[in-house]
């Protein structure tokens, strides 16, 4: 089966881990802690308007002066989003965390953002499309599905 964003959404579960941009780096990172993520999304008056990533910690962190219990979000958050529409194939996705290098992926529908995927998330959906086809293959080319064959022929 090939999967879409919104496939691979309803089977992680759409949730996102958010906070808002006047939110200490400090405040950010205990809430991706507690919650095992490795992003969260910046919300300004319901909006989302950024994410803050560990990539994010790892270059500002080298910042002389950067100090996270002091830095706001907003002032340190990546606001450019990078998108993928939620009927995009996996394989798609996959394409565009290549090519961007990049690890999170905001999903988009009917122009709302409806979850965040990463890299892991599509990964594992692109392994078990394969790891299906795989089966399926193996089916095909069993000794039974043959010995079927052989009688379907011998009939005609």
């Amino acid at each position: 089966m090939k999967r879409t964003a919104k496939d691979i959404l309803k089977e992680k579960g759409g949730h996102m881990v958010t906070i808002t941009a006047d939110a200490s780096v400090y405040q950010a990172l205990t809430i991706m802690t507690q919650n095992k993520v490795g992003s969260i999304v910046i919300m300004h008056e319901e909006k989302i308007v950024g994410i803050w990533t560990e990539r994010d910690l790892m270059f500002r962190a080298l910042e002389e002066g950067f100090d996270p219990k002091t830095a706001r979000l907003g002032d340190n958050m990546s606001s450019h989003l990078i998108t993928a529409n939620a009927s995009d194939p996996a394989y798609k996705l996959y394409d565009k965390f290549l090519g961007r290098r990049i690890r999170h992926l905001l999903i988009e529908e009917d122009g709302e953002y409806i979850g965040l995927l990463s890299v892991g998330d599509v990964m594992k959906a692109n392994l078990q499309e394969m790891h299906e086809e795989l089966a399926e293959l193996n089916n095909m080319v069993s000794l039974e599905y043959y010995e079927n064959w052989k009688e379907i022929q011998a009939q005609r």
